[in-house]
């Protein structure tokens, strides 16, 4: 994987986005708001976070979204896909155009791309799929065949599956009420999709509970998978530590680390996944955690044998172990579990009560 050409070459600037269409995709909305600063800094897999409410509204927190598509020619739009499941995205499908809107972007990390040409396949769950379509070009540039598996619990829940049959040279839909493509979820398809397309790399955005059966079953064919976790987002910056998870570095030391500045998408090995909202007792900095002989210390510190390491290069972020090449990006989900997709969901006051959309 090459990282360089996923990086932004500038920071996420905050800007006083004007809306310019809102509208209806089946059971989801798509807004698009012109924001050239935005747009011009964008790379495949990064978010935005936006406020919402209003200026005298309680609703401090802001609303994090993958980033669906850019057009930096045209005026320099964005556009992002939400659920209106709460108050604040609720709040957001009442927007006409010519609203200003306050818009924090890009962040999260890009996707990392393969160096070579390769076969790769996109799995979506719900509008998890959402910043798939602007990956698949990336990857159409770099010469990659590029298929995808789509699903959600119902046809209306598919987000892009007119638009993946068109570009992809494969196109497999799944639906649990068997209303659009195959009865099923994604990952009972998954091995014939992999054999069929002689894959040889997965990009996965979804609920939690399709990404851990994605990698699992990934290992099987001995195939990586960069993993865009569903974990709810307070700031999307990196400073209130509400989107952590256990994430296990080149090193072999577990981490607790952000999901907003160090992903939201991991290498789907090094995520622990039986441990997430936890804190794993072997993890850096949990009580009682101490360098095992023979094992690098983080932060470049003196192991018990005498050897010294600093986190390895494609590990995820924390102390001595800064993130590198293969390890990280950005993306969203659907609700497979309650919570609210997109790049960390669309914060605490939009989670409650939601029901589960499948994947």
């Amino acid at each position: 994987m090459s990282q360089g050409d996923g990086e932004a070459e500038i920071g996420p600037v905050q800007v006083r986005g004007t809306v310019l269409t809102v509208r209806r995709v089946d059971a989801y909305h798509a807004m698009t708001l012109v924001a050239p600063g935005v747009a011009a800094r964008f790379r495949p897999g990064q978010f935005l976070t936006t406020a919402v409410g209003g200026p005298d509204s309680a609703m401090l927190l802001r609303r994090a979204f993958s980033i669906h598509d850019v057009r930096p020619d045209h005026g320099g739009t964005v556009e992002f896909i939400f659920s209106a499941d709460g108050p604040g995205t609720r709040w957001l499908a009442r927007r006409r155009a010519r609203d200003v809107l306050d818009v924090t972007g890009p962040l999260g990390r890009p996707f990392p791309v393969p160096r070579d040409p390769v076969s790769c396949l996109l799995v979506g769950g719900g509008y998890g799929s959402a910043p798939l379509f602007a990956l698949a070009g990336k990857l159409r540039d770099r010469g990659c065949a590029v298929d995808f598996l789509l699903g959600a619990a119902s046809g209306d829940r598919v987000f892009g599956a007119l638009t993946a049959r068109r570009t992809g040279r494969i196109a497999v839909i799944t639906t649990e009420d068997g209303s659009l493509g195959s009865r099923g979820i994604v990952t009972d398809m998954l091995g014939q999709v992999i054999h069929d397309a002689r894959t040889d790399v997965i990009y996965a955005c979804g609920p939690m509970p399709m990404l851990r059966q994605v990698t699992v079953l990934a290992r099987r064919y001995d195939l990586p998978v960069q993993a865009a976790v569903e974990e709810a987002m307070a700031c999307g910056i990196g400073v209130c530590m509400t989107c952590v998870l256990p994430v296990i570095g080149n090193d072999g030391i577990t981490r607790m680390v952000r999901s907003c500045v160090d992903g939201p998408v991991f290498r789907g090995d090094q995520i622990r996944w039986d441990d997430i909202g936890t804190i794993p007792f072997d993890a850096f900095g949990a009580p009682g955690w101490e360098p095992r002989p023979g094992r690098p210390a983080a932060g470049g510190q003196t192991t018990a044998s005498g050897a010294t390491a600093a986190g390895g290069p494609g590990g995820p972020g924390g102390p001595g172990g800064p993130a590198g090449p293969g390890g990280q990006a950005a993306a969203g989900g659907d609700a497979g579990t309650g919570r609210a997709a997109g790049p960390g969901g669309q914060a605490a006051a939009d989670l409650a009560g939601r029901p589960g959309h499948g994947y």
